[in-house]
């Protein structure tokens, strides 16, 4: 390939990740195939739609399959830079699991050619590049892969991770910096040049390893960091203080900045990530462990808390507000909204109203509990206690006037303004438990 030709590109995992990044490498102008195990998905989006809610990616992906730049299919085809976005989870052992990796592998080694770039970027382990690329050398004897040999090699194989927000991700792919790990520096500097074509941000080189850890302690740090603000949070409780006064006042301190508690942590990164780091090291990670522990433990604190809330009002209906991980997004992984609304629609049945603006319809957990999904003009209008779960925009703007008269349990800070009764009311339960 030219140096002035631009590549012909294989996204491998056309999900929350894989899709927004195939669309920005074809408004690059470069000719992109999407490759995703689902037929569903490969469909949608060669009729221009789009499976997933991320801010201004219909318009840009009905645009790029329309110009012919964008295209799906579940069948690999040759290309010059393949990027793996596939996912990595991990197991009831918080071992993680790279199989969906170390597949993408299997699928596009038949056709990598001499001069093809291999880049993951699936959040992974370290090391996780290093098998990718042991095992294309395994199924390509024929080629001479970076690492595994004294000549020039025939391919190029680097890690580099997003570091995107959900309902930002267009412009974060765009604008954030990247930091770009080689097999090789030769590997590195190959991909780097991809990089370049659509990435505006700084683009810094290292090696694989360096690159893979970076991504993991990137989101270790936030989930240590929130764990400190969920465990002030339930001290907070136990003493009858309001959190988030603690916080704003603390938050004064020119070197004090204590991030928002929430119900628990979410989403396919920070509540997973750091188990990769755990599991690598485990003798020398138990801050991090600890962390995890908080924050997955403050899910259980809002439950009981919830529960006892319930309990004390037999009659009352009840609206918990939000299942996704965060605010205005349709993503539910690992959602710790999802996970208190469900247990609360176990054990109440019917007396559980779901409000949930970006679900057509419920989780399967929520099947034959008798909870119903309702939207957030109904639950103003004939539920007596809001559980605010999820800080979305539409929960955010509900005026005083409308809520005045509930019993709230604000697990996002979003009303500071709620009647001071209501927080008194709320101790007498906790008091009472």
């Amino acid at each position: 390939m030219k140096s002035d030709t631009k590549p012909a590109v294989c996204v491998v995992g056309l999900g929350y990740i894989g899709l927004p990044t195939a669309a920005v490498i074809a408004r690059a102008g470069c000719k992109v195939l999407g490759l995703d195990v689902s037929q569903k998905v490969v469909d949608t989006i060669n009729r221009g739609e789009i499976h997933i809610e991320e801010v201004d990616l219909d318009g840009l992906v009905h645009g790029v399959v329309a110009r012919g730049l964008l295209s799906a299919s579940t069948e690999v085809a040759p290309a010059d830079v393949f990027v793996i976005a596939v996912p990595t989870p991990f197991d009831k052992d918080h071992a993680p699991d790279i199989s969906y990796v170390l597949s993408a592998g299997r699928t596009i080694a038949p056709v990598l050619k001499q001069g093809d770039v291999v880049i993951l970027e699936s959040t992974s382990p370290v090391g996780t590049t290093e098998q990718l690329r042991d095992l294309l050398a395994e199924l390509r004897p024929d080629l001479k892969v970076p690492g595994r040999t004294a000549e020039i090699p025939d391919i190029s194989i680097a890690y580099c991770p997003e570091r995107v927000l959900p309902g930002r991700i267009l412009e974060e792919l765009t604008n954030n910096d990247r930091s770009i790990g080689g097999v090789t520096p030769r590997c590195a500097r190959k991909a780097l040049a991809f990089y370049k074509r659509f990435v505006r941000g700084e683009c810094v080189t290292t090696d694989a390893r360096s690159a893979e850890m970076t991504k993991l302690v990137e989101n270790a740090y936030r989930d240590v960091n929130i764990a400190f603000a969920n465990e002030l949070s339930i001290v907070s409780d136990t003493m009858g203080l309001d959190v988030w006064e603690v916080i704003r006042l603390a938050n004064r301190h020119p070197r004090v900045n204590i991030l928002s508690p929430g119900p628990g942590v979410g989403g396919h990164c920070i509540a997973v990530d750091p188990w990769f780091i755990v599991h690598g090291a485990p003798e020398q990670t138990p801050l991090i462990r600890t962390a995890r522990g908080v924050n997955d433990g403050k899910m259980h604190h809002v439950v009981a808390r919830a529960e006892a809330l319930v309990e004390a009002h037999p009659k009352a209906k009840v609206a918990c507000l939000g299942l996704a991980f965060k605010a205005n997004i349709d993503d539910f992984r690992e959602s710790p909204a999802r996970f208190v609304a469900s247990r609360l629609a176990r054990k109440f049945g019917s007396q559980i109203h779901i409000v949930e603006p970006y679900a057509a319809q419920l989780p399967i957990e929520f099947t034959d509990t008798g909870a119903t999904q309702i939207d957030i003009d109904d639950a103003l209008e004939t539920c007596d206690i809001l559980i605010v779960l999820v800080d979305h925009d539409v929960f955010r703007v509900v005026p005083l006037a409308e809520r005045a008269e509930k019993l709230v349990y604000d697990t996002r800070g979003i009303w500071p303004d709620q009647p001071q009764a209501v927080r008194e009311q709320e101790a007498a339960l906790r008091l009472a438990s």
